[in-house]
């Protein structure tokens, strides 16, 4: 669908920023950094936990384990025969028994995705706690879940996007609002 950049809301230098903060927040939290695991939401999700892991490798000094989580085969959203067909790999090498993992997206929106990932996460084992980290929360929360971590709030129509772009996927890093052009026609 073709939509129509409403605004820019950051820039490389703000996200930087941003995820400086947000690795400050988690090692606070976390006295026990040791028993730390970050588990990115893919595809953004994964590439902004990555990020947050060198941070706090640079500010700490420990390597944090980063893995990537599918979320397809726990979507609510997909029939199940979909679903088989689009069964992902999550490939974790350590076990996720007794640790705290910080789980990372890149938006949270209705709290949908929130919910598949922490379900996927205890098909993988039993870790002693969950955090989650959001990188823009836009609200319009349709389930109960909150993150113990925001970049930014940023409060949206229903019919905006937030998009999210990181140099890794798309060659640039920003946040946009975006509205589909035929929404903006309806006004």
């Amino acid at each position: 669908m073709d939509s129509k950049i409403k605004a820019r809301i950051m820039d490389n230098g703000k996200m930087r920023r941003t995820l400086l903060r947000m690795a400050t927040e988690i090692a606070e939290r976390n006295r026990e950094l040791k028993n730390l695991v970050i588990i990115g939401v893919k595809t953004r999700g994964f590439y902004l936990g990555r990020r947050l892991a060198e941070i706090l490798k640079q500010n700490e000094g420990l390597d944090i384990p980063v893995c990537a989580l599918d979320i397809t085969p726990y979507r609510d959203d997909l029939n199940s025969k979909l679903k088989k067909q689009q069964t992902g790999k999550t490939k974790i090498n350590f076990k996720l028994d007794g640790k705290d993992i910080v789980l990372v997206d890149d938006v949270i929106f209705t709290g949908r995705t929130s919910r598949a990932a922490m379900e996927a996460i205890f098909d993988l084992g039993r870790p002693r706690t969950i955090q989650l980290a959001v990188f823009i929360d836009r609200g319009h929360r349709e389930l109960p879940i909150r993150p113990d971590y925001t970049g930014k709030l940023l409060p949206t129509s229903r019919r905006e996007r937030v998009k999210v772009h990181l140099k890794e996927i798309d060659k640039i890093d920003e946040v946009l609002i975006t509205e589909p052009k035929a929404a903006l026609k309806q006004k």
